[in-house]
Parts: structure tokens; sequence; C-alpha cells
């Protein structure tokens, strides 16, 4: 039997830093036994995010390699974004999909929403899968095409293995697509 915690006073907050993508805060705690700890966190004013598993049919899925600026590499992953002001996940994972690899979803299955990083900010994904594709292409932010890779679902392994195939959030997709198929 797990005990409900009691969540830590906020005896303090400001602004550290400021980017054109983040803030850094900075809050001062006091936690239920006495303990006071400053920690920073970056501050979130987005509408979350969402990932999106295509499956072009029953058996594969459709995968994007990009450039990823934290990394300074390619990465192999699947199709993701931000939610646009006035837009639901599900709206912004057809718009994605249109923008990343030019299909559009007739059926969008939320499989679940993940915290990112929830010891540093509060930011929040969902995770889809996409079946019953059509073709549509909309005009994205991408400063070039990216390349689609499709891959059967029955050799995730070797997808797991692959030196490119490296973002969490993409294995918990594939991990919620694999569960939610049936598939061990």
């Amino acid at each position: 039997m797990t005990t409900k915690k009691v969540l830590p006073q906020i005896t303090a907050r400001k602004q550290v830093a400021k980017s054109r993508l983040f803030a850094i805060e900075q809050i001062d705690l006091t936690f239920s036994n006495g303990e006071a700890r400053e920690y920073e966190r970056m501050s979130g004013t987005g509408r979350g995010a969402v990932m999106i598993v295509p499956m072009l049919d029953s058996h594969t899925m459709l995968l994007v390699r990009e450039y990823c600026a934290g990394t300074h590499s390619y990465e192999l992953g699947f199709p993701k974004g931000l939610i646009d002001a006035g837009e639901s996940a599900a709206e912004a994972a057809n718009r994605e999909l249109k923008e990343e690899i030019g299909y559009g979803a007739k059926s969008l299955t939320l499989l679940h929403t993940v915290a990112m990083a929830p010891a540093f900010f509060d930011a929040k994904m969902s995770i889809f899968m996409a079946d019953e594709l059509y073709a549509e292409k909309l005009l994205g932010d991408e400063p070039e095409a990216l390349e689609i890779v499709p891959w059967s679902l029955a050799n995730y392994r070797q997808l797991l293995q692959q030196p490119d195939f490296n973002e969490a959030r993409s294995f918990a997709a594939l991990l919620l697509v694999k569960d939610h198929l049936g598939g061990s």
C-alpha cells in the first residue's frame, strides 16, 4: 500500500534565465519534514507535443530520419511535433503526419501520454498509432526533406539495435504499439 505524499510548499520562485525556446526558473521549496531546497526547472508554457507511429499496413511502420541539434546528428524515430494553438492532440498528430511523411490518417489511436523529464520540466507528449493512411502533404517547418524509412514491425529487435535509433520516446512508442497490437 502506498501512502499519499504531501507536495512541498513553494516558498519563492524567480526566473533565472530565458532564451527564445526556454525559460528557467528557480523555486525554493520546503518539504513536509522541514527540509528546504532550491530547485531549477524549465518553466512550461506549451500546449504539449505528439509522437505518431504511422502504420503503412498492419505490419509496416514508417519512421523518419531527421537532423537533431541536441546531438548534432541524424536520428531515426517516429514523426513528432508540438501542438499548435487551437489544436487537439489528435489534430496535431494528423497535421504532423502530413507535414513530415506526406500522409494523413483516417484512424488515430491514443496509446499513452508520457512525461518528458518530469524532474526538470512539465512537458507531456501524447503518443498515437495512425492507421488507414492516405496521401496528403502539407508544408512543414523542417529545413530539409525528411528521409522516410519503412520498417517491418516483426523486425523491431533489429530497429532497437540501429545506432541512430536512440530517442527514449521512440522506444516507448514502439513498446506501446507492440503491446497494443498484441505482439511479443
